[in-house]
């Protein structure tokens, strides 16, 4: 016997079941509690200030959402197949994020610039903030902060390429802008391709830098690999570093304290990195370039033809 789909509705209803969870092909679905939606923020707005995970279909999207409260996950169903493309809410990025966290697993953001030339795909406003095996691409920035020191930022096995930017009469876009945060920890990600700034810029209090590489052989008018130009504690380590040609700041790998400090840097740890400059390029740098006076702790790192250790101005 075939039942009516109007008797199921009404069975459905009377269950007081919302109608988004009869949605299975939705983009977006909160896993908790199966309910479906055509738009990333209705999603987010559905969860409020509650805690929910929004698990993204496979596909290319044109949206963007802010969180304003609550702990929201936003995890792709296969990863690298839910692509943001272009869309950046409150010409700021994809996701602006001010509520109490937020975790990013899987997503790919592309193709982001506003107006003020610092498009991203992730502002994080407010919050503690986790990205896992998500790529930021062709881009003004990748990730971009504003401040709250109480709190820490995450990235893991996570790609930044083709991102960055001076000039322009704007300040300098970089893969990742963090500003005074709690900490800081990238591990085992790429970064590479970079089209101006700095690949990391931190001015987070703590940091934490490892397993990851930063490929500039492809880089156009990029500077540091790594600043920290408010200083930080913390380690640098077992990363890989080959420096480009096309450099619009080639005086150093990495940087500390270069914009008057603020932070401790003493002890900070810089050591088992691998360092280069790309084939053919011919000139001489520094691996660590410090502006603190404060005592780093240098040890022993594999450096290329042309790279001296450390340079104090």
């Amino acid at each position: 016997m075939r039942i009516s789909p109007i008797i199921v509705l009404a069975v459905l209803l009377a269950l007081g079941v919302p109608l988004a969870a009869q949605q299975p092909s939705a983009p977006f679905v909160i896993d908790e509690t199966g309910q479906g939606f055509s738009r990333l923020d209705q999603a987010v707005d559905a969860i409020g200030g509650d805690q929910g995970t929004i698990i993204i279909a496979p596909g290319t999207y044109r949206q963007c959402a802010v969180q304003d409260a609550g702990v929201i996950t936003y995890r792709a169903a296969e990863s690298g197949t839910a692509i943001f493309d272009g869309a950046a809410c409150e010409q700021k990025a994809v996701l602006v994020l001010r509520g109490q966290a937020a975790l990013v697993d899987g997503l790919v953001f592309q193709n982001i610039s506003v107006p003020d030339a610092n498009g991203a795909g992730i502002r994080i406003e407010r919050g503690n903030l986790e990205v896992h095996n998500s790529m930021f691409r062709n881009s003004e920035q990748g990730i971009l902060s504003a401040e709250d020191r109480g709190a820490s930022i995450m990235i893991d096995r996570s790609t930044f390429s083709g991102l960055g930017r001076c000039g322009g009469g704007h300040s300098c876009a970089h893969s990742i802008y963090i500003g005074r945060y709690g900490s800081l920890e990238v591990t085992r990600s790429r970064f590479e391709r970079g089209t101006g700034g700095h690949y990391v810029k931190s001015h987070a209090a703590q940091v934490r830098i490892t397993d990851s590489s930063f490929d500039d052989t492809a880089g156009d008018a990029t500077n540091y690999m790594i600043d920290l130009p408010s200083g930080a504690v913390g380690s640098i380590t077992n990363n890989i570093f080959v420096q480009g040609e096309n450099k619009e700041n080639w005086s150093a790998f990495i940087a500390v304290s270069a914009e008057g400090g603020g932070n401790s840097s003493a002890g900070l740890v810089i050591a088992g990195n691998e360092a280069s400059l790309a084939s053919g390029v011919r000139r001489n740098t520094w691996f660590v370039v410090d502006w603190s006076g404060e005592p780093l702790s240098i040890g022993e790192n594999a450096l290329g033809q042309g790279i001296a250790v450390f340079d104090s101005r």
